[in-house]
């Protein structure tokens, strides 16, 4: 997997290919299956600072296209994750670990990145602004002044390197109202995109899950072309010295490589790994490595972001 090496916030994964958070990495078995495959490193569930249930079931369906969601931020609390990685640093001290965390309220989340600020946590942290099926709770991303005002706070005492995972956007003045926000601040990466939220699914005479009388967040390959979209948007606009992690319809390495191509430096894979399991990302890896042999590059680099235009 040496063509496939890549760099974010100055660290190195020797397979650009991972997870996405909110699938198959809820506790440490599931941690365990992921450290054990083709995957560059893992990265954990989205923790608040207590235990949280999530939404009712059903919450889940999957259909030809892609998946419908509505979890509501399930998990096993920060404590458990902070356990869980520190496992996993001192069984493998050479690789880096991602955690993801976000809250409910403003306060709360500067508490859980206290609580990570203080840890002895040495990877790279995810903060989740943009989960849409939390009952009542608005995507913070999408409330500009608040996302500034969160992100100055955080940087006058937050020391670990930080990554924010965004929702979808979909204007073009949004996109450079965020870069300019983002672009203040020593972020680390952005990870683009979450799930497109509030979507609707019939199944039958009925929605297809329960939560918000059927409204989720949708996944899987319907959603590819917003998240390369947004990908490209963040590439053109964000200052080279924050990376970029593509989420978003990724079941096969032509998938990968596009996301790459449009500017992601890694990937993650959500709900086809959901539908097929950890052993996919030796399959995804094969293929993208297959593409780069076929188009003559040796690294990711060599096409990371060179996206044509007619």
């Amino acid at each position: 997997m040496m063509a496939l090496k890549t760099k974010v916030a100055g660290f190195e994964f020797d397979n650009c290919i991972m997870n996405a958070s909110g699938v198959l990495c809820s506790d440490v078995t599931s941690l365990e299956k992921l450290d054990q495959s083709a995957a560059g490193t893992f990265i954990t569930k989205t923790a608040t600072i207590e235990y949280r249930e999530g939404n009712v079931k059903p919450r889940y369906y999957k259909y030809n296209i892609g998946s419908i969601n509505s979890f509501g931020l399930p998990n096993m609390s920060i404590d458990y994750y902070l356990d869980a990685v520190k496992q996993f640093q001192e069984k493998n001290p050479n690789k880096t670990y991602f955690l993801s965390v976000t809250e409910m309220g403003e306060d709360k989340i500067y508490d859980i990145l206290k609580i990570v600020n203080d840890s002895d946590f040495e990877g790279l942290v995810e903060l989740n602004l943009s989960c849409p099926n939390v009952e009542g709770k608005p995507q913070v991303a999408y409330d500009f002044e608040t996302t500034e005002r969160i992100l100055t706070e955080i940087f006058k005492w937050f020391k670990k390197p930080l990554g924010i995972k965004l929702p979808p956007f979909f204007d073009m003045s949004h996109f450079d109202q965020m870069a300019d926000i983002l672009n203040q601040f020593p972020i680390a990466y952005v990870n683009a995109i979450n799930s497109i939220g509030n979507g609707l699914i019939v199944h039958d005479e009925s929605v297809a899950i329960k939560p918000k009388q059927g409204f989720g967040g949708l996944g899987g390959s319907i959603i590819k072309p917003t998240a390369l979209a947004n990908v490209h948007a963040w590439y053109q606009r964000l200052n080279p010295e924050i990376s970029i992690i593509g989420t978003g319809g990724i079941s096969t390495g032509q998938d990968a490589f596009e996301h790459i191509l449009c500017g992601a430096s890694m990937v993650q894979v959500g709900t086809a790994l959901g539908h097929n399991g950890p052993q996919l990302f030796e399959r995804i890896t094969q293929e993208l490595e297959a593409i780069m042999t076929q188009k003559g590059y040796s690294e990711i680099d060599d096409f990371r972001g060179q996206l044509q235009y007619l």
